[in-house]
């Protein structure tokens, strides 16, 4: 059989292109912000994950240039061997501090974090207990390690206890959770995650890259936000959402930082993060100490934003945080009201299966801290307008 005969095969873009409803890859032509170009029209951006609105800050900006002056557009190797800068250290320090932990390291992605840090600490008689609703890095991550995977239902605490009361108690084991979860907004039940592992001696590692700048005491994610920093062991992150940037790191202990950075191959087999981007994450992080304000104003526009959809009847699922989920269920409806949208001016994301449950398919919000209340306000009608009255569509699922 030829290799190439699932390709072949795959003709679901050529379809929904051909129908008109393919909602992905719109071309922007500015920089990320509260309004952008995008294909030639200005549209009023609701689908990014910049949530402190840093990515078009002109601190972060001149950081960055500075920085490709100084150190050129690379390192062009690895931090195991020529690729650490001083600012790489720097950023580390930094990190370390903020989020009371020990150490810190770098990676040059967020989802090659997850990758780094699971294969690195778990074994192949270790066990890994996984909210079903993990981000899909954490999934490749657990292919990685070789360790064997426990999925939990979704939040259920009472479930993820059955599963961890029927594990080898000799068996290592790794408990690890989405903060925020990136497509329901909502918040891992951390309290009760620290609660069991220590009952069922189990370790715990929360991705916090949606909690990051988002919830917390000055923004320092989850962990802070239930006041458990001291109690959770590993936390991950990614500059690509609040810090302006792209780019991952690990905070923990130094023996667990030390052991990661010996023992994790996409770690040591990769190039470090280049010099630009690690300064603009440095820059976004002495932003966020020095205006902590700015994680209020993202919450106030977050509530305000959801507030103003409960008023008009929009569907919604209730969460703390900067992202809205809105109800369109089925998946040609829901295409065809982003794309409707986007015609209106409102770029928002479209969420289906396996994202979400059949029927249940969502366009997910997420609110900036340089969001105006009058940018929501005319969102929020084109929304509402679209989601409460486009019909329903023969033979969707």
């Amino acid at each position: 059989m030829d290799l190439f005969e699932k390709v072949k095969k795959f003709t679901q873009v050529d379809e929904a292109k051909a129908a008109g409803i393919y909602p992905y890859f719109h071309k922007l032509q500015t920089k990320q912000d509260v309004i952008v170009e995008m294909e030639g029209k200005e549209v009023m951006m609701f689908g990014s994950n910049n949530y402190l609105g840093l990515t078009s800050d002109e601190r972060v900006i001149k950081a960055s240039l500075k920085a490709l002056e100084k150190y050129g557009t690379g390192v062009s190797g690895s931090r195991f061997l020529n690729g650490t800068l001083d600012i790489h250290l720097k950023l580390e320090r930094d990190l370390a501090d903020f989020l009371d932990k020990e150490d810190c390291t770098l990676f040059s992605t967020g989802f090659q974090t997850n990758l780094g840090i699971i294969s690195a600490i778990v074994g192949r008689n270790d066990l890994i207990f996984s909210d079903k609703e993990n981000h899909a890095s954490i999934y490749d991550a657990i292919r990685l390690s070789y360790g064997k995977m426990v999925r939990y239902n979704h939040n259920d605490m009472e479930d993820l206890e059955r599963q961890l009361a029927n594990a080898d108690p000799n068996a290592g084991k790794l408990i690890v959770t989405d903060g925020v979860f990136s497509m329901g907004g909502d918040i891992a039940n951390l309290p009760e995650i620290v609660r069991l592992a220590k009952k069922y001696g189990a370790r715990v590692m929360v991705d916090d890259a949606h909690g990051f700048g988002t919830i917390g005491p000055k923004g320092k994610g989850t962990a802070h936000h239930f006041g458990l920093e001291n109690e959770v062991d590993i936390i991950m992150g990614t500059f690509s959402k609040s810090l302006a940037s792209i780019g991952g790191y690990v905070v923990a202990s130094r023996k667990v930082v030390d052991y990661i950075r010996h023992n994790s191959r996409p770690y040591i087999f990769s190039a470090a993060i280049p010099p630009a981007n690690t300064a603009s994450a440095n820059a976004a992080l002495d932003i966020l100490k020095a205006n902590p304000e700015r994680v209020k104003k993202l919450a106030d526009n977050a509530n305000y934003m959801r507030k103003r959809l409960k008023e008009l009847g929009v569907p919604i699922i209730e969460s703390e945080t900067p992202i809205i989920p809105i109800y369109t269920y089925k998946i040609i409806r829901t295409f065809k009201i982003c794309l409707e949208l986007f015609d209106q001016g409102v770029y928002v994301n479209p969420v289906i299966p396996p994202a979400t449950p059949k029927g249940e398919c969502l366009i997910r919000v997420s609110l900036m801290a340089t969001h105006t209340h009058e940018i929501i306000d005319k969102a929020v009608e084109v929304i509402a307008n679209l989601v409460l009255n486009y019909p329903e569509i023969e033979g969707d699922e």
